[in-house]
């Protein structure tokens, strides 16, 4: 299914359609919704919005949705404000951005209908020690 000329975005919180905040607007006028998707890793509350971090553990599953971006240089820069990892905020930076396509994590996850998409994931950066987990893995507000 993945094309590597196609960038795909996971989201697993205040960025999912379920939300429907102002960003998510945006992400939606730039982007395709791909699927219900998942991701390897643990999921904490850190205020009114979810960090997520990855685990060696494969029961471990954060659940998100998987958008094709349109055009990744116009929308990016508006998601990495969004989520206070651009270059206007100091650091150290909510979410880290790791030198891959995007400047970002790219990991793979896993579709409903069994395909694997590598993806750009924003991952939490501060200490979750003192967070709690949303076993789960699916983030939503009630």
């Amino acid at each position: 299914m993945a094309n590597k000329d196609k960038e795909y975005l996971f989201v697993y919180g205040t960025l999912k359609k379920d939300i429907g905040n102002d960003m998510y607007h945006l992400l939606a006028k730039h982007a395709g919704f791909v699927g219900d998707t998942t991701w390897n890793g643990k999921l904490y509350i850190v205020e009114d919005y979810p960090g997520a971090v990855p685990s060696d553990d494969p029961s471990d599953i954060v659940y998100g949705e998987l958008y094709l971006l349109n055009d990744p240089d116009n929308i990016l820069p508006s998601l990495d404000n969004y989520e206070e990892c651009s270059d206007k905020f100091p650091e150290p930076k909510l979410f880290k951005r790791i030198p891959k396509l995007f400047k970002r994590i790219k990991d793979d996850v896993g579709l409903d209908n069994g395909d694997i998409v590598s993806a750009c994931i924003y991952i939490y950066n501060m200490p979750v020690d003192n967070l709690m987990q949303i076993k789960s893995g699916n983030f939503t507000r009630e």
